[in-house]
C-alpha cells in the first residue's frame, strides 16, 4: 500500500512539473507597432504571453518584437498606464512571422491599491496566510475557508469543515474571527448531519492559519490556530451567489463622513442533491442557514466600538428507507462478495441552533498604546431524536450480470433486526469578558490579555440500542429479553475559567536579522482547581549577508488544553469532573525561502515539529464523532515534516503543493487483556496476559499530499480552471470502547480529486452598457461548473460490524460521497 501512496505522490508531482514547465517552446516571431487614438506610436508598452510572469516592451517608435510558441493557441496582452488593456489572440506554424499594428484607447481609471507586505508570515513559525478569495474558487462539497486549510493539512472527510492538525484531532483547534473565539456544534455524529461552517469567506479581509508553535497570545489548545480578520469596507459592494448546494448574499458599506461601516452576510445550505447519492436510501432533508453582521463606529479620534453578530440553525431530517452496501473479503479459505441489505422504518431529526455576539471597544491612548475591551456571549441548543429500527440480512452478494439474482444476497451468513432510540439535548451558555494590550516600545512590541469567562453546561442523554441476531437478542439472556446498550445521564456543569498572557516581540538591530517573541500563558478553573502555565518562545533569523533569500525559524514552549464538554464523559455517560487538562511540550524548526525560476517567483517552506504529550485523555473517532475515555490514562507523542511550494505557475493564478510525513503513537495506562487458551469442550484452560503498549493514535496517517493549482486559456484570461487533490495515506479504525482490538482495522487511504471551470461572463468594463441595463452595476459575474470527486473513488469513513450465525465478525465500510456535478453564478457589485 506504501508503494501505491508513493507511486500516486510521484505522480501528482510529475503532474505539477509539468503544468510549471508547459509553454516554454518557442518557434514562432511576432512583431509590430503600438500606436495611440491619434495614430502616435507609444513607447515603453508592456506586451508580455497571457499567462507568462515576463514579456517585453515597446521601443520610443512603439516598435516591439516577441518570441512566441508554435503549433498551438495564445494571447499577446499589451497594457500602458492610462490606456485600456488590449488582447491579441494567434495561432502561428513553426518559424511563421506574423506583422501586427496594436491602437490603444485611453481609458479614465483610478489608481489601484499597492499592497504592502511585510516580513510577519516569513517569520512566525507553523503560519501559513492563506488568500480567502479562493474559497470561493476551490472546488469542494463544503467549501469556505476550510477547504483551503485542508489542501494544507490533509483531509479524509468531504462532508465536514472540521480537520485536524499534526496528529490532533477535531477538538484540539482554536478559531478566532475579530479576536473573538467561536464554537461549532458538539453532539454532531457524522458529516451529513453538518451545516454551514462560522466563517463566511464573502466577508473575509485575512485569514492566518498557526498550525503549530503559535505565540503565547493565543488561547489553550495543542494543535492549531485559525485567526480570521473580517472586512472594514471603505465603499458600498457585495456579492451575490446560487448554487446548487449553497446560496449566499452579502453587504457591505460605509457612511458618508466614514465613522460607520458595515458588513453583512445571509447563507443557505441543502446537501440534499450531496447525500441523495449515499448508499443509505430514503428521503433527505438537510438544511442549514446563518446570518453574520460585522460593524464598526468610530466613537471619536482615538475610541471605536466594534459589534460582531452572528446567528445560524441546522435541522436534519432523515427517513431511511433501504441500504444496499457490499465489501471483499479475501483469506487463505474464503474470498466472497459481502453484501448487506438493510430496511428501515422510523425516521431522525436533529436540530442545532447557535447564536453568538461580541462586543468591543478599541482605544488609541498614544501613537505606542492600544487598548481593546470585549465581551461576548456564546449560546449553543442542540437537539437529537432518533427511532429508526432496521431489519438486515447478510451474506453473499451475486454480481454476475448474466444471472437474474444479479445484486441480490443469495448465499446468507447472517439475519437480524435493531433499533436505535435517542432523546438527547445540550445547552451552552458561555460569557466571556476579556482585555488586550498593545505598547510599542522601541524594538520592543509588548502584548498582553486577561480573560474571565463564564461556561455553564446542562446536558442529558437518553439512548438505548435493541440488537436481534437469528432471533436471539443481544446479549443473549433466556430469561429476560434485554437491550444491546444504555446511555442515561443528566450532567449541569458551572465552569468559571481565569487565563491571560504577556508577551513581548523584539527586533534586534537591522544587521544582526533576528527576531524573537516571548511570552507565557496562565489558565484556571474552578472544577478542578488547576493552575496550568505555558512559557513559549519563537525565533527567526534572516541572514542578511547570505545571496538566497532565507528566512530560518523554530519555536519551542508548552501547550496546554483544559477540558471543555467531551472530554469530561465517559462511555458509560459519566462525567469525570476531576479530569485534568491534557499537557504537552512542543518543538518546531523549519526554514522559508523565496526563488525563481523561469522568471517565476516561488516559495519553499518546509517545518519539522515534534509533540509530546502526557495526562491524554484517549478517544475514538467514529465518522466526526469523538468518543473519549473520560480519563487522563495515556501518553503520547506526534512527530513529522511538513513541505510546501508556492508559486503562480501562470501569471496571477496562484497554486501550491503541500507534502506531510508524520507518526502519532500513544500509550494508555492499564491497557492490558487475556488471550485464552481452550479445551475440546470450548472452555478456558489456560490464559496469557497482554499488553497493549505504544500504539497508533485514530489521527495517525504517514503521508498527506494536497495540490491546489489554477490555469486559464491560453488565449482568454476569463475562462478559468480549478483543481484540488488530496491524498492521504491509511488510517487506523478502533473497536469501540474494547482493548484488545484497538488498531484492529485500518481505513483505506483517502484519494480525491475536485475540479472547476469558470466563465466570466460580465467584466468590470461599464463603459458599454446602457443606462437601462439592470446589470450597470455589477462588477462582474462568473459561471461556475464543478466536478466533484473526478475519479469517482469510494473512500471509507468508518466501518458497520457484523456478526454472522456462528459468531464471526465481518466488517462492511460505510462511504462516502461519489462524483457529483454542481453548477453556481457568483455576481460581485
Amino acid at each position: 500500500m506504501q508503494l501505491k501512496s508513493i507511486q500516486f505522490i510521484f505522480l501528482c508531482s510529475l503532474l505539477f512539473a509539468y503544468l510549471f514547465s508547459a509553454a516554454q517552446r518557442r518557434g514562432a516571431l511576432v512583431s509590430g507597432t503600438v500606436l495611440d487614438e491619434n495614430e502616435q506610436a507609444i513607447g515603453k508598452v508592456s506586451v508580455a504571453i497571457l499567462g507568462r510572469q515576463t514579456g517585453i516592451v515597446t521601443n520610443d517608435s512603439g516598435k516591439f518584437s516577441i518570441r512566441v510558441p508554435a503549433e498551438r493557441a495564445f494571447a499577446l496582452v499589451f497594457s500602458f498606464t492610462g490606456y485600456k488593456t488590449a488582447q491579441r489572440n494567434f495561432l502561428l506554424n513553426q518559424d511563421e512571422h506574423e506583422t501586427v499594428t496594436i491602437r490603444l484607447e485611453k481609458a479614465s481609471q483610478q489608481l489601484e491599491s499597492v499592497v504592502v507586505t511585510d516580513q510577519r508570515q516569513r517569520r512566525e513559525t507553523g503560519l501559513v496566510t492563506l488568500n480567502p478569495k479562493n474559497a470561493i474558487n476551490v472546488p469542494s462539497p463544503v467549501g469556505g475557508i476550510e477547504s483551503l486549510i485542508k489542501i494544507i493539512v490533509g483531509s479524509n472527510n468531504e462532508l465536514t469543515s472540521q480537520y485536524t492538525v499534526r496528529g490532533g484531532n477535531y477538538d484540539e483547534n482554536l478559531i478566532y474571527v475579530n479576536d473573538f473565539e467561536v464554537f461549532r456544534p458538539y453532539l454532531v455524529r457524522n458529516g451529513q448531519q453538518e451545516g454551514l461552517s462560522f466563517i463566511n469567506p464573502e466577508l473575509t479581509r485575512s485569514v492566518n492559519f498557526y498550525n503549530g508553535g503559535f505565540q503565547a497570545r493565543y488561547g489553550d489548545k495543542m494543535s492549531s490556530v485559525l485567526d480570521v480578520q473580517y472586512i472594514k469596507p471603505k465603499t458600498f459592494g457585495g456579492s451575490a451567489y446560487v448554487g446548487l448546494l449553497e446560496q449566499g448574499l452579502s453587504l457591505q458599506g460605509t457612511s458618508r463622513n466614514n465613522k460607520f461601516t458595515f458588513v453583512a452576510g445571509a447563507r443557505n445550505r441543502s446537501n440534499r442533491n450531496l447525500l441523495g447519492s449515499q448508499e443509505t436510501k430514503g428521503n433527505y432533508v438537510p438544511a442549514s442557514s446563518d446570518f453574520q453582521a460585522y460593524l464598526t463606529y468610530q466613537l471619536s479620534q482615538k475610541l471605536s466600538a466594534e459589534l460582531l453578530v452572528n446567528l445560524s440553525q441546522t435541522r436534519f431530517t432523515l427517513v431511511p428507507e433501504f441500504s444496499q452496501q457490499t465489501s471483499s473479503v479475501f483469506s487463505p479459505v474464503f474470498s466472497a462478495n459481502i453484501g448487506l441489505d438493510v430496511y428501515f422504518a422510523g425516521r431522525e431529526e436533529d436540530r442545532y441552533k447557535t447564536n453568538m455576539t461580541g462586543l468591543s471597544l478599541n482605544q488609541q491612548v498614544n501613537k505606542n498604546l492600544r487598548l481593546k475591551w470585549m465581551l461576548s456571549r456564546f449560546v449553543d441548543d442542540e437537539k437529537e431524536s432518533v427511532d429508526i429500527a432496521g431489519a438486515y440480512l447478510f451474506g453473499e452478494r451475486d454480481f454476475d450480470r448474466s444471472k437474474p439474482t444479479f445484486g441480490l444476497i443469495t448465499n446468507p451468513l447472517g439475519a437480524g433486526a435493531y433499533q436505535n432510540f435517542n432523546r438527547n439535548r445540550l445547552n451552552i451558555e458561555v460569557w466571556n469578558a476579556s482585555h488586550k494590550g498593545y505598547y510599542s516600545l522601541g524594538r520592543h512590541y509588548i502584548q498582553w490579555g486577561l480573560s474571565a469567562e463564564r461556561q455553564r453546561i446542562h446536558d442529558k442523554l437518553n439512548e438505548w440500542e435493541y440488537q436481534d441476531s437469528a432471533g436471539y437478542s443481544l446479549p443473549y439472556n433466556p430469561s429476560q429479553l434485554g437491550l444491546f446498550s444504555v446511555l442515561k445521564s443528566t450532567t449541569d456543569l458551572d465552569i468559571t475559567r481565569l487565563s491571560g498572557f504577556v508577551q513581548d516581540n523584539l527586533v534586534f538591530k537591522d544587521s544582526a536579522g533576528f527576531t524573537l517573541q516571548g511570552g507565557v500563558r496562565y489558565n484556571y478553573n474552578t472544577l478542578n482547581k488547576e493552575l496550568l502555565l505555558s512559557p513559549r518562545l519563537n525565533i527567526s533569523w534572516k541572514p542578511l549577508e547570505w545571496k538566497r533569500d532565507f528566512v530560518f525559524r523554530g519555536a519551542v514552549g508548552i501547550y496546554d488544553q483544559p477540558p471543555f464538554y467531551r472530554e469530561y464523559r465517559r462511555y458509560d455517560g459519566t462525567v469525570n469532573k476531576a479530569l485534568r487538562a491534557q499537557k504537552s511540550w512542543q518543538a518546531a524548526g523549519g526554514f522559508d525561502y523565496n526563488f525563481s525560476t523561469g522568471n517565476r517567483p516561488l516559495r519553499l517552506t518546509a517545518e519539522a515539529y515534534y509533540k509530546n504529550m502526557w495526562d491524554v485523555v484517549p478517544y475514538d473517532i467514529d465518522n466526526v464523532r469523538l468518543r473519549y475515555f473520560g480519563e487522563n490514562r495515556a501518553k503520547a507523542y506526534a512527530a513529522g515534516i511538513e513541505m510546501r511550494l508556492f508559486g503562480d505557475i501562470v501569471k496571477d493564478a496562484e497554486s501550491w503543493v503541500s507534502l506531510g510525513i508524520m507518526r502519532t503513537r500513544e500509550n494508555i495506562d492499564n491497557d492490558f487483556f487475556y488471550n485464552y487458551k481452550l479445551d475440546s469442550l470450548n472452555q478456558p484452560v489456560d490464559s496469557v496476559r497482554t499488553q497493549g503498549g505504544w500504539l497508533r493514535r485514530p489521527t495517525d496517517r504517514l503521508i498527506t499530499f494536497g495540490m491546489f493549482f489554477q490555469d486559464y486559456l491560453s488565449t482568454n484570461k476569463n475562462f478559468k480552471m480549478y483543481l484540488n487533490l488530496l491524498y492521504g495515506s491509511n488510517l487506523p479504525y478502533n473497536i469501540p470502547n474494547n482493548v484488545k482490538y484497538r488498531n484492529a482495522l485500518s481505513i483505506e487511504p483517502y484519494i480525491r480529486a475536485d475540479i472547476g471551470f469558470s466563465a466570466l461572463l460580465m467584466d468590470s468594463d461599464r463603459s458599454k452598457r446602457r443606462s437601462h441595463n439592470p446589470f450597470r452595476d455589477f462588477e462582474n459575474i462568473w459561471a461556475t461548473l464543478e466536478v466533484f470527486n473526478l475519479i469517482d473513488r469510494a473512500n471509507t469513513i468508518s466501518y458497520l460490524l457484523i456478526k454472522d450465525f456462528s459468531n464471526t465478525t465481518f466488517t462492511i465500510p460505510n462511504r462516502l460521497t461519489p462524483r457529483l456535478l454542481n453548477v453556481k453564478l457568483i455576481a460581485r457589485f
